[in-house]
């Protein structure tokens, strides 16, 4: 049996927690408490990860341990996003013209307590079959429009190599499918997962990317760096999507931190995430400013390859929406026309930039619309 599967065996779940209370250092309110959230929510937290705990309520325990507030947060919706709502067959949802979100499996290798997904993730009774695969393979190849498939989950990586390869097969045999993404967690949360026989399978269907999730510096461990260097030597193009979480890493240090770390192990951060309004996750939200001043401290004091676009996916269905530090101070018209902008930089100086002479008429009333709103 390969060696991640036998640390999958040995996670702790609801079933097991009686074992490890001592270990974690339980009170037996926690422990109370754990037992009862997980009634609703499961709880499975492989060795490994575990293992990256180091002391009670830190950033790795706070990601993985169930907290009572979990029953008592209200705010948000089980779907805020609308994924189940813009499904036109169950398990895939369609919302942006040229591609599709594709959930291939509902299991993950840890659960976070912050999860989008939080409705579905580890309940056995919404497991992901290949007859509900292909019904979605079968929607992409109607759809000629769709080039950019993502798979996600739970997490895709919990397949085994050749169910996996099997999805992929399917997917590289329709013409009009350019690019395959596979959203997962394992480089950070199992890192042993990553191994020579799943890179050797992978590189056979490029171009595919990969995009990771890592929250802290704290999950940088020799192991994650062994695995997403593996993948980046398969020729795998590696992204990280990073949640904003209170108490977590909603501090500028600890982003840039990771941002640069991210970057030495060949890992492009590409998302910083507003947390989604998930029910049973109200305790995880930041509020905007905190992602503004993050941003902020980001920008022009590290390399701009360090810094990761921040966004909203904004209830509803809305979409991921970028929201970014404000460096345009003003627009400066001459007549009719705006001949000037002025600009702050990242220290704060103030610059005058002249614009051309001959814009775009076109151009020049989109602007003004736009500054108006």
């Amino acid at each position: 049996m390969e060696e991640w599967k036998k640390l999958l065996r040995n996670s702790v779940n609801e079933r097991n927690l009686k074992r490890f209370a001592e270990r974690l250092n339980l009170t037996q309110k926690e422990l109370e408490d754990i037992k009862e959230v997980t009634k609703k929510y499961p709880m499975r937290i492989n060795p490994y990860y575990l293992s990256l705990i180091k002391k009670k309520r830190d950033a790795i325990w706070r990601q993985c341990i169930p907290d009572i507030r979990e029953l008592h947060d209200e705010v948000g919706s089980e779907d805020p996003l609308h994924e189940e709502i813009d499904s036109p067959t169950e398990g895939l949802t369609h919302r942006y013209p040229d591609r599709v979100l594709f959930l291939i499996e509902n299991q993950c290798s840890m659960y976070c307590r912050f999860c989008t997904r939080k409705r579905r993730v580890g309940d056995v009774n919404k497991e992901i079959c290949m007859a509900q695969i292909k019904k979605g393979i079968g929607y992409i190849k109607k759809h000629k429009k769709v080039r950019d498939v993502v798979l996600s989950g739970g997490d895709p990586l919990m397949l085994d190599d050749e169910i996996l390869e099997t999805i992929l097969k399917m997917l590289r045999q329709i013409k009009h499918v350019e690019i395959i993404r596979i959203g997962t967690r394992m480089p950070c949360s199992l890192p042993q997962r990553i191994t020579k026989k799943l890179c050797k399978m992978l590189k056979k269907y490029h171009p595919l990317y990969i995009n990771t999730h890592f929250n802290h510096p704290a999950e940088i461990t020799p192991e994650s760096r062994k695995a997403c260097e593996m993948l980046a030597d398969a020729g795998i193009p590696l992204g990280n999507q990073t949640v904003l979480l209170r108490d977590i890493n909603d501090d500028p240090e600890t982003i840039k931190k990771l941002m640069q770390q991210l970057l030495v192990m060949r890992v492009k951060p590409y998302y910083l995430y507003q947390a989604d309004i998930v029910r049973g996750t109200d305790h995880f939200r930041t509020d905007i400013e905190t992602a503004m001043r993050i941003m902020t401290a980001l920008r022009g004091f590290t390399s701009g390859m360090a810094v990761p676009t921040y966004v909203i996916d904004v209830p509803g269905g809305g979409g991921k929406i970028p929201v970014n530090a404000n460096y345009v101070v003003k627009w400066r018209a001459k007549g009719k026309k705006y001949d000037r902008i002025v600009l702050r930089n990242y220290k704060g100086k103030v610059y005058k930039y002249p614009l051309p002479k001959n814009k775009n008429k076109k151009l020049e009333r989109e602007t003004v619309k736009v500054k108006r709103a």
